[in-house]
């Protein structure tokens, strides 16, 4: 006789057992216990990327009216402004919501047979909440380390007045472009698809953090990444180009870090010379390669690059002496 299958999990399964807290408050009582104008909590929550509720949905919890006491707590400090506090609640609400899925889709592609059951999800669900703690230590760990990084990249780019300008900052910039991308997605199935991002992205990842560099972000196909030196960004783009069939550009200038990514007329070159470059081959712009020594650079015809005029490529390659 088959043993009876145990319930499907509910929404309000997951949201008990991974947030630990039964839900308690509507969107006007939280803000209220918190002390937080309405108008305000709930930009911070839209901030946050958390879904609109209705009015009289009972839906937070005592962590919630923390989190907005904490908020009051930093305006009230004068640390923060409003519109800076929005900022940072956007850019957290972004960056873990990616992390979140990603770490999510982890766990059932590990735990989850092909044909999934109830079971076999009720046995996701045990193994996150097994790996919650943890998880939540290691992720505060790493986000101070990376805070430091920051802080650290931020001081490297100090002028000589000991003055940070953090809206306007040389650097070198990178972008890798996975050659016939369009083709191989027509070819392969859905899975193979993704494990070669993965697996291009994850290399990209190593190689440019092994040089004490930054992925700013990965765009399927294509990585973005930056680099206080023009050799630091050499050395990462011919390490890349060596194991995958890429297209590489590279440029040195001024560059403007918002929310975590880059612009600038920088970024735009470092992009137009990877639409141009061959594949398995890195071209560079004419201030990274006044920067390098110890690299064979060769010098090719000028190129017009959309929206920046004529530029000078060179080809980098490693030297052979």
């Amino acid at each position: 006789m088959n043993e009876p299958r145990p319930p499907r999990p509910t929404a309000a399964d997951i949201e008990r057992q991974l947030v630990g807290l039964p839900p308690r408050f509507t969107k006007e009582q939280v803000a209220a216990k918190a002390d937080v104008p309405q108008e305000l909590a709930e930009r911070i929550w839209r901030a946050l990327g958390f879904a609109q509720r209705a009015g009289d949905a009972v839906a937070f919890t005592d962590a919630d009216v923390d989190a907005l006491r904490r908020v009051r707590g930093m305006l009230g400090s004068g640390l923060l402004d409003e519109q800076t506090l929005i900022r940072m609640a956007r850019a957290l609400g972004q960056t873990t919501a990616r992390l979140a899925q990603w770490q999510a889709e982890i766990v059932i592609g590990t735990v989850l047979p092909q044909e999934p059951s109830h079971g076999d999800l009720n046995r996701v669900l045990d193994t996150a909440r097994g790996l919650l703690p943890d998880f939540e230590r290691l992720l505060i760990h790493v986000w101070r380390a990376q805070l430091a990084a920051a802080g650290t990249r931020l001081l490297a780019l100090a002028d000589v007045g000991d003055e940070l300008a953090p809206s306007r900052v040389p650097m070198a910039v990178g972008f890798a472009d996975l050659v016939s991308f369009t083709r191989r997605s027509r070819e392969l199935d859905e899975r193979a698809l993704a494990e070669l991002v993965e697996g291009f992205e994850s290399h990209a990842s190593d190689v440019v953090a092994s040089h004490g560099a930054r992925l700013v972000k990965t765009l399927g196909d294509e990585v973005l990444f930056t680099a206080p030196t023009a050799a630091q960004a050499a050395a990462i783009a011919l390490d890349l180009v060596e194991r995958d069939e890429l297209r590489i550009g590279l440029a040195y200038g001024p560059v403007v870090p918002m929310m975590g990514d880059v612009f600038g007329t920088t970024v735009n070159l470092a992009a137009r010379l990877t639409a141009i470059a061959r594949p398995g081959t890195v071209l560079v712009d004419s201030a990274l390669a006044e920067g390098l020594e110890g690299f064979a650079l060769h010098k090719i015809r000028r190129r017009p690059a959309r929206g920046l005029g004529v530029v000078q490529p060179y080809v980098l390659r490693r030297s052979s002496s």
